[in-house]
Parts: structure tokens; C-alpha cells; sequence
């Protein structure tokens, strides 16, 4: 993983929560984690990482907090530790 995309899982985790992440940044993390990704026609984007599966907005401006934490959530749940696995 990329300088560029450790900061950015980094700035998932960080608090207070960030409403000023890229979403494609985001998306880039997903693929280096190496998440399966697919868009549905309904504007949502399906990631499965290990065995848990989530669906997010699918959104072309800065992710709400709301959505952050909610990333932040699925990527806990699927076992991924910022500070342990990549430190900044």
C-alpha cells in the first residue's frame, strides 16, 4: 500500500470524523485492500471485503461523516487495523 493510500485510511480513522474524503480515493483503498467492487444500477457501490459484504452511496463529492463512519465500521468489522497493519 502506497504513501497516498495509507493516509487516506488513516484520515477514515481519525477523529473527529473527516466529511473531506475522496470517495474515488476511498475506492482506491477498497482495490489495494484487495475488496471485490461492484457498481448497481441503484447509485449505491458493493464492496465485499474477506466475508462481509456492505453497499455505500456511491457519491461524486466529499463522503458525509456519516458515510465515514460508516466505512469505518465495515472496514473493523473486516479485520482491517490502520495503526497495526499500515502505520503512516
Amino acid at each position: 500500500m502506497n504513501h497516498r493510500h495509507r493516509k487516506v485510511l488513516h484520515a477514515i480513522f481519525a477523529h473527529p470524523v473527516s466529511a473531506n474524503i475522496d470517495p474515488k480515493a476511498v475506492q482506491a483503498v477498497f482495490e489495494e485492500l484487495g475488496a471485490e467492487m461492484s457498481h448497481n444500477g441503484s447509485g449505491h457501490l458493493a464492496v465485499k471485503l474477506g466475508s462481509h459484504a456492505h453497499a455505500f452511496h456511491n457519491s461524486q463529492h466529499s463522503l458525509s461523516k456519516d458515510e465515514v463512519v460508516a466505512i469505518r465500521h465495515f472496514l473493523t468489522q473486516s479485520g482491517v487495523d490502520p495503526v497495526r497493519d499500515y502505520p503512516l
